[in-house]
C-alpha cells in the first residue's frame, strides 16, 4: 500500500469512521493489502459470484458466499473488502456493507524504470514524455521518450482505433506493460497508460528537461588541430551540437540540406554519421535513423523555394502518416544569405526551427531571427578560408567523438575542394597522410565528390558518397573506396579536359583600367550543356588555368542567357555589395545572387544581360587590386 493506506489495514483512522480506498485508475497490486476497504465496480456475473474492478488493471472475485444474498449487475458501484491476495495475482473479496465511511484516494507511485534498463520479460512502468503517435491497423504506437532513451509503447483497443484517444503529442505519461521484442526493436506492451496533469506532470517535466539538457551538452574534444583563427568559432558550433543532441532526445526528426559540392558533403556526411550514431544509442529501434534523419543536397548555394516545398511536404506527410513532430533543418554549406530568407520565411508557417552552419558571405540582419543558431566565420572577423566541412568535422566529433578516427582525412579534402589558403591546410594535410591518404588521394577524392554529386543532383547517393569520402563505411565499402575514387576522378578529369577543349578557343580576354587580366566566356553557345562539369565548374577550371599562366590578377566570368559565375585572383572585389548596386542600376534587370566576395554567382534576366555584363565589368575595372587576395572557394552549380 502507498503512504496514504499503510497501516490502516480497514481499521478506523485515528478511532474515527472506516476508511475505504478509491485506487486511482493505474494502480496495481503492489497499491493493495489484504485487509483494506475499496470502492469497486462490478465488471463480470457469474453463477458463483461477481467479479469486480477496483482499479483498471486490478480484479478479482467477490464470491456469493461473501454476498449476503444480495445480486449485482454489470456497472453496480460497491464497497469490498480484500479478503486474499494469492501469490498468481488471485484476488477475492467479501461485501463490505458500511453507512458511514471516510473515503481516502489512493494514486499509483510505481517503480520508475529507466527507458535504458528496459530488458524482453519484464514488467516495466515508463514516465516520459509522448514524442510520436502511430496509428497502425492493429495497436497505437506510442513512442515515449525519458532522460535515458525512447522505446514504443503499443497499447490496443480495436483493430485499427486509436486507443488513448485523450492523449496528444508532448504529454507526459506512465505507461505501464511488460515489455517484448517487436522486429528487432524493444516495445511496451501497455496494460495501461495515464496522462500526468498538475504537479505530477510539471515536476516530471521539470526534471526531464533538466536530465535532457544534461545530456544534449556537446562532448568536449579537443581541435584536429590548434588554430587560432576557428577558436572564435567553437561556442557556436558547441551551441549547435547542443541543438542537435536536445533534438534527437526529444525525438523529433532532423533533416539535413547541403551543398552539393566536395565542402558541402565533407559537411554533412560527418554530422549525419554523428548523429546516426546518437539516435541509435537514444532509441530503442535499430532501424530509427532511417526513420528520424534524411540528408538532402541542395544544387544551389542557398535554400530554393523548390527545395522547401520538398522539404514542407515531406515533413508534412510524415507527421499525418507517422506520427512525427515536423522536423529540425540543418543547413550546412549555405543558408546565410538574404536569398534564403524567403525559404525561411515559408517555414515560420510551421513549427520548423532551423540552424545554419555556413562560409557564405553572410546577410545576417536578414537571416538571424530566422534561425536558432547561426555559425559562419564571417560573424567573427574571419573568412571563407575556413571551409563548412573544417567546421562540420569538430561539429560531429562534439555529437559523437568515437568518429575521430574516421575524420582525420576530411578536413583536407574539404579545404582542397574548396580551394582554401588557410594557413593550417599543411597540417590537415599531413593528419590525412597519417591516416593513410596523400595529397594526391585527397585530390582524387574531392574531384570524385563533384562528380558523383553532379549525377546524384537532387539524391543523397548514401552509400556511393560515404565509400568515395571513406566515411562511414563497411568492410566492402572501405575495400572499394579506392577504385572507385580513382575510376570518378579519372571520369572528371576527362569531362573536364573534353570541356576545356571546346571552350578555350572562344574565350574573350582584355585589360582592365586596374591592370587585371579579365576572361569571359559564353557558356550557353560555347560549352557543352547539361553534362560534367557545370557553368561553376567550367569558369573555375578556365579561371585557374588562368591564373596558372599569369600568376594574377585574374578575373573569370563564364555566363549564359541569363547567368554568370565569377571567379577572382589578386583583385579586391565585393561580389554581394555589386550585385545589390547592380539591382539598383540595371532597372528591369531582376539582378540577384551573391557567393563569397571574390566568388560568386549572379540572376539576371535574358533581354538585359548584356547591360548587366558591361556595368559588372566596369565595376571589377574600378576594383583595387590586391595581391594578398586568392580566391578559395568554388561555385559548382
Amino acid at each position: 500500500m502507498t503512504d496514504a493506506s499503510a497501516g490502516d489495514s480497514g481499521d478506523d483512522r485515528d478511532g474515527g469512521r472506516p476508511v475505504v480506498y478509491d485506487l486511482a485508475p493505474d494502480c496495481t497490486l503492489s497499491d493493495v493489502e489484504a485487509g483494506s476497504r475499496y470502492h469497486a465496480s462490478v465488471n463480470g456475473v457469474v453463477d458463483y459470484g461477481v467479479f469486480v474492478d477496483i482499479a483498471e488493471g486490478v480484479s478479482g472475485l467477490l464470491h456469493e458466499s461473501n454476498m449476503d444474498g444480495q445480486s449485482f449487475g454489470v456497472g453496480d458501484k460497491l464497497i469490498v473488502e480484500l479478503e486474499e491476495a494469492k501469490e498468481n495475482g488471485d484476488l477475492s473479496f467479501a461485501l463490505a456493507d458500511l453507512d458511514d465511511y471516510e473515503t481516502v484516494a489512493v494514486e499509483h507511485e510505481p517503480d520508475i524504470t529507466p527507458v535504458a534498463d528496459l530488458d524482453v520479460g519484464i514488467a516495466a512502468t515508463v514516465e516520459g514524455e509522448v514524442v510520436q503517435i502511430k496509428q497502425t491497423g492493429g495497436p497505437t504506437i506510442f513512442h515515449v521518450a525519458d532522460d535515458s532513451g525512447i522505446v514504443a509503447a503499443a497499447a490496443f483497443e480495436e483493430a485499427g482505433v486509436r486507443a488513448y484517444p485523450e492523449v496528444e503529442l508532448g504529454d507526459v505519461v506512465r505507461v505501464a506493460g511488460d515489455v517484448e521484442e517487436h522486429e528487432g526493436a524493444l516495445q511496451l506492451e501497455a496494460d495501461s497508460l495515464t496522462p500526468l496533469d498538475g504537479d505530477a506532470a510539471a515536476d516530471a517535466r521539470e526534471r526531464l528537461d533538466a536530465a535532457v539538457a544534461e545530456r544534449a551538452e556537446p562532448e568536449p574534444v579537443e581541435p584536429l588541430v590548434e588554430w587560432e583563427a576557428f577558436e572564435s568559432l567553437r561556442e557556436d558550433l558547441e551551441e549547435v551540437a547542443r541543438l542537435l543532441r536536445r533534438t534527437v532526445l526529444e525525438g523529433r526528426p532532423l533533416r539535413i540540406r547541403h551543398h552539393a559540392d566536395g565542402d558541402g558533403m565533407c559537411a554533412a556526411i560527418p554530422v549525419q554519421l554523428a548523429l546516426e550514431n546518437f539516435i541509435r544509442s537514444v532509441h530503442e529501434d535499430p532501424d530509427a535513423p532511417r526513420h528520424h534523419l534524411k540528408r538532402l543536397p541542395s544544387k544551389a548555394p542557398f535554400y530554393e523555394m523548390e527545395d522547401v516545398t520538398r522539404d514542407l511536404n515531406f515533413a508534412l506527410e510524415g507527421r499525418a502518416r507517422h506520427g512525427q513532430k515536423l522536423p529540425f533543418l540543418l543547413m550546412l554549406d549555405n543558408g546565410s544569405t538574404e536569398e534564403d530568407v524567403p525559404a525561411y520565411r515559408n517555414l515560420t508557417h510551421y513549427d520548423m526551427p532551423v540552424a545554419v552552419v555556413d562560409h557564405h558571405h553572410p546577410d545576417p540582419e536578414a537571416v538571424e531571427d530566422l534561425l536558432e543558431a547561426h555559425v559562419n566565420p564571417y560573424l567573427h572577423g574571419e573568412d571563407y578560408r575556413i571551409t563548412t566541412g573544417m567546421m562540420c568535422v569538430e561539429l560531429a566529433r562534439m555529437i559523437d567523438p568515437d568518429i575521430t578516427d574516421d575524420l582525420r582525412h576530411v578536413p583536407a579534402v574539404a579545404g582542397l575542394s574548396d580551394r582554401s589558403k588557410a594557413e593550417v591546410m599543411e597540417e590537415y594535410l599531413a593528419l590525412a597522410d597519417e591516416a593513410g591518404y596523400d595529397r594526391a588521394a585527397i585530390e582524387d577524392i574531392g574531384e570524385a565528390l563533384d562528380y558523383a554529386a553532379h549525377w546524384l543532383r537532387y539524391s543523397e547517393g548514401k552509400t556511393l558518397v560515404n565509400d568515395v569520402l571513406d566515411v562511414g563505411t563497411d568492410d566492402e565499402g572501405a575495400a572499394r573506396h579506392g577504385e572507385l575514387v580513382e575510376f570518378l576522378a579519372d571520369h572528371a578529369a576527362r569531362d573536364v579536359e573534353r570541356q576545356m577543349d571546346a571552350v578555350e578557343p572562344h574565350v574573350e580576354h582584355e585589360r582592365l583600367e586596374s591592370d587585371a587580366h579579365l576572361y569571359r566566356v559564353d557558356l550557353e553557345n560555347f560549352a557543352h550543356r547539361f553534362t560534367y562539369p557545370a557553368p561553376g565548374k567550367t569558369t573555375g577550371q578556365l579561371h585557374d588555368r588562368k591564373v596558372n599562366e599569369h600568376g594574377g590578377p585574374v578575373i573569370t566570368i563564364g555566363y549564359g542567357p541569363d547567368f554568370a559565375v565569377l571567379r577572382s585572383d589578386g583583385v579586391r572585389l565585393d561580389i554581394p555589395r555589386m550585385v545589390s548596386e547592380l539591382n539598383e542600376e540595371v532597372v528591369g534587370g531582376g539582378v540577384s545572387g551573391g557567393g563569397h566576395l571574390v566568388v560568386g554567382s549572379i540572376k539576371f534576366v535574358k533581354g538585359r544581360r548584356e547591360d548587366v555584363i558591361d556595368a559588372l565589368v566596369e565595376k571589377m575595372g574600378e576594383a583595387d587590386i590586391d595581391e594578398e587576395l586568392s580566391s578559395t572557394a568554388s561555385i559548382d552549380d
